[in-house]
């Protein structure tokens, strides 16, 4: 509960020696805003307690025109002036009552509660990778890494060492989409194979076949597969061939075309969207 009684000094309002409001004084109007915020925290404020406040702002008022009296104490008055407006804003909060300003509270903390969160996007990480030479394989049916000798284009996908490999920096759904040119360089029929590994392992499932046929018979292709990566993982494309006259052919330019790499690979994650 609040306590009314608290007594003004009997002493000057102003320090003759400083020009200043008093100690005395300054002690006083503490205890006043004191017991003004109790005010406001007590739940149910007392008829009693208004009436003080209400008396105490009158004798701010007779103080104040004491102090205008005195042009020379400008530095009081100003003292006096901002605990009227302590007193002022006081008042506004007691004249709301606490049942309201508690039930409009809790609205907006329901209506918060029920908002849903942010939506987050992914990090646009993305590759574009070619090779302008041509590629042969060494020993048939033996597994062997296509490589890069090219970026176009980089954010977060990169070549690593040796450049076969294509490493991501950010965990994602990624898409790998490749496209190459197949030559046979001698008569029969051959056979190619492409397929996927992921950090060393072939990727189940991920292999292609095609047959060629015939000297000089040129054939385009595409594969594109997609991957759940975590940071620091790679991948590499591999192919096989039963005939060695089977080759990745690369091409320069030559009007009206430009230069045909022997593959393009581009890799991005924006397909995974909204998380």
């Amino acid at each position: 509960m609040l306590n009314p009684i608290i007594t003004p000094p009997r002493v000057p309002l102003v320090d003759p020696n400083t020009g200043l409001i008093s100690r005395a004084w300054y002690l006083f109007f503490l205890s006043l805003n004191t017991v003004a915020n109790d005010v406001v925290n007590d739940p149910v404020v007392s008829p009693s307690a208004e009436s003080l406040i209400a008396s105490y702002d009158a004798l701010l008022q007779t103080l104040t025109q004491e102090v205008q009296t005195q042009p020379t104490q400008e530095s009081a008055l100003n003292q006096i002036a901002e605990l009227q407006k302590q007193i002022a804003s006081l008042e506004k909060k007691i004249e709301c009552p606490c049942t309201e300003l508690t039930a409009e509270l809790q609205k907006q903390i329901e209506g918060l509660q029920m908002t849903p969160a942010p939506r987050e996007f992914e990090r646009s990480r993305y590759g574009s990778f070619y090779d302008t030479t041509t590629q042969t394989a060494t020993v048939i049916n033996t597994a062997t890494a296509v490589t890069f000798n090219s970026t176009d284009l980089t954010n977060g996908v990169y070549l690593g060492t040796p450049t076969s490999r294509v490493y991501v920096d950010t965990p994602g759904i990624y898409n790998f989409d490749t496209s190459f040119q197949l030559d046979k360089t001698a008569g029969g029929v051959g056979l190619f194979y492409l397929w996927f590994r992921l950090n060393g392992v072939d990727v189940p499932n991920s292999a292609s076949q095609i047959r060629i046929q015939g000297n000089n018979a040129e054939i385009f292709s595409s594969l594109n597969y997609f991957f759940d990566l975590n940071a620091g993982d790679y991948v590499e494309i591999m192919y096989s061939v039963d005939d060695l006259s089977i080759q990745l052919l690369a091409e320069v330019a030559a009007a009206p075309h430009p230069g045909i790499p022997s593959i393009i690979l581009t890799v991005s994650n924006n397909i995974g969207g909204i998380q």
